[in-house]
């Protein structure tokens, strides 16, 4: 293993739920033990809380972050990126660190005005990932060594399927994978709540329906099939399933889900 490949230790800039879903989902995945997981957020009091419940070390401000840290990730709020740049982008540069960002709009060329030299890459996860079963969106253009570009991907590709996007579409891939799961959420709500009113108990109810809908992923992603395959291959002729089918698109179920995605973008 050569020395790119030891550094392990990764450090969050902020901490919040995203932040908190990935050090989650690298614990549980066994990808970094809770002892290599450095942490600061705006009150570190709470911080020291949550150092405590899971075993990460807190860590006073950014700096002691991305000093102790052989990987930054930088997870805050847009408006505070070029403050947390401009405290950090020495130590980045100077000691080599591999820089990922997960600030939802913020893209490698404008890092390159505030963390000029740095090695950063940026990526859009999403709330799965804590359950290691999350979707990484990932800019194309970075600026990873090809040996920290493989660590990267040895890491996160144990919690995440990693999605290489173009520039200009990674709002649109932020928006379908880190905004769809609370629709995903919804439908396997109603699903179970129908399953409720037939007969069905509830913690069963949402153990199948959340079953099927990993599943169904797993089976789309696997086999390379268009979902419309998969479709037709479950409704027989008169049968129940395209009964079903039938009642949905009555009702707008493919436009009322186009038509979330278009009510984000429109923002």
């Amino acid at each position: 293993m050569n020395a790119v490949q030891k550094k392990t230790k990764i450090g969050f800039i902020g901490f919040g739920n995203m932040a908190s879903a990935m050090a989650e989902g690298l614990i549980v995945s066994g990808a970094v033990s809770p002892s290599d997981i450095f942490a600061c957020s705006a009150h570190y009091d709470k911080m020291l809380k949550i150092a405590e419940k899971t075993g990460i070390n807190a860590a006073k401000d950014a700096v002691e972050t991305a000093e102790r840290a052989h990987i930054v990730i930088i997870a805050v709020k847009p408006c505070a990126t070029e403050q947390i740049a401009s405290q950090i982008k020495e130590i980045v540069k100077e000691k080599g660190k591999i820089v990922i960002s997960v600030v939802w709009g913020r893209w490698f060329d404008q890092y390159n005005d505030i963390l000029p030299g740095a090695h950063l890459i940026c990526t859009i996860p999403n709330v799965p990932i804590s359950a290691g079963r999350g979707v990484l969106a990932v800019e194309n253009k970075h600026s990873l060594e090809a040996e920290e570009y493989e660590l990267f991907e040895s890491i996160f590709s144990k919690i995440s399927a990693i999605e290489t996007v173009e520039t200009q579409n990674m709002s649109q891939a932020g928006i379908l994978s880190a905004c769809a799961p609370a629709y995903a959420a919804m439908f396997v709500e109603a699903l179970a709540d129908a399953g409720v009113q037939y007969g069905l108990k509830r913690d069963t109810a949402y153990s199948l329906a959340a079953s099927m809908i990993e599943g169904t992923g797993a089976l789309i992603a696997k086999s390379g099939q268009i979902p419309a395959a998969i479709k037709d291959a479950v409704c027989s002729p008169s049968g129940a399933t395209i009964r079903g089918v039938a009642a949905l698109e009555h009702s707008g179920f493919r436009g009322d889900v186009m038509s979330a995605i278009e009510a984000v973008m429109g923002e």
